[in-house]
């Protein structure tokens, strides 16, 4: 998928700004966003998925401009799927509604069609014996797949990523990484903001390091990982991979 970025600028009401003027254009299959907090990571991933108006510059996504009306912005978000750092379940919902229901609402599914797509993607990743339960009878790793398959239940030309293992335990983190791997390697565009280091490098094709709201490294993972041209990144490096088994 072809994303470019030209003078991409982000500020909020309180003058506070996010981004500042990112240029970037470049084919992406598997891309990891990293960098420290308060970087502009999330932003940028929310002005890409369509939740986010930028204040300046714009995004084109496969040669189309983003739009920044409601209404065709809401086309464009049912072409893309989104999991958020809390997975973003409706708590008042089982697992199986919380995929149909957005399938039959926004997609224009019927209810036997959205079951049966739910109920492919439940047993695909290792729930079909929680179909029935909410959120809150559902370990966190569990509710990460969850969110997963609705992200991705309506096929998706891109899937976004927000920090999607961040409150989870180890073991939870290892499944739902291993997750999004195979489906990057299925084909489904994939960007993913991440802390997880060892997932950037060896299960992304290419990185972005956002420092103080910049694009300042971009590139291939094995590359950008193993010579790192900037003090920051350098820096962020060290300090993560600092107490790395």
């Amino acid at each position: 998928m072809k994303i470019e970025f030209h003078g991409l600028t982000k500020h909020f009401e309180e003058g506070r700004r996010v981004l500042q003027s990112i240029d970037f254009a470049d084919d992406v299959h598997s891309l990891a966003i990293i960098g420290p907090s308060g970087g502009g990571k999330s932003t940028l991933l929310r002005i890409l998925g369509g939740l986010l108006i930028p204040s300046e510059g714009e995004v084109i996504v496969n040669g189309k401009t983003l739009p920044k009306e409601d209404g065709e912005l809401q086309k464009y978000r049912k072409e893309i799927g989104f999991v958020f750092q809390q997975g973003g379940l409706f708590r008042h919902m089982n697992a199986l509604d919380n995929i149909t229901v957005p399938l039959v609402k926004v997609h224009g599914y019927s209810r036997e069609q959205a079951e049966d797509r739910a109920m492919e993607l439940l047993n695909r990743f290792g729930l079909k014996e929680d179909i029935y339960k909410k959120p809150a009878a559902l370990s966190g790793g569990q509710q990460q797949r969850v969110s997963i398959a609705r992200a991705i239940a309506a096929n998706p030309k891109l899937l976004l990523l927000d920090e999607p293992t961040s409150a989870l335990d180890p073991e939870y983190t290892t499944e739902v990484l291993d997750i999004v791997n195979e489906l990057g390697k299925e084909g489904i565009d994939i960007v993913i903001v991440t802390h997880e280091m060892g997932f950037a490098r060896h299960a992304c094709e290419k990185v972005a390091f956002l420092c103080e709201g910049k694009l300042m490294e971009y590139g291939l993972s094995e590359k950008l990982f193993a010579h790192p041209e900037t003090k920051q990144l350098k820096n962020f490096l060290g300090k993560l991979l600092e107490w790395e088994v």
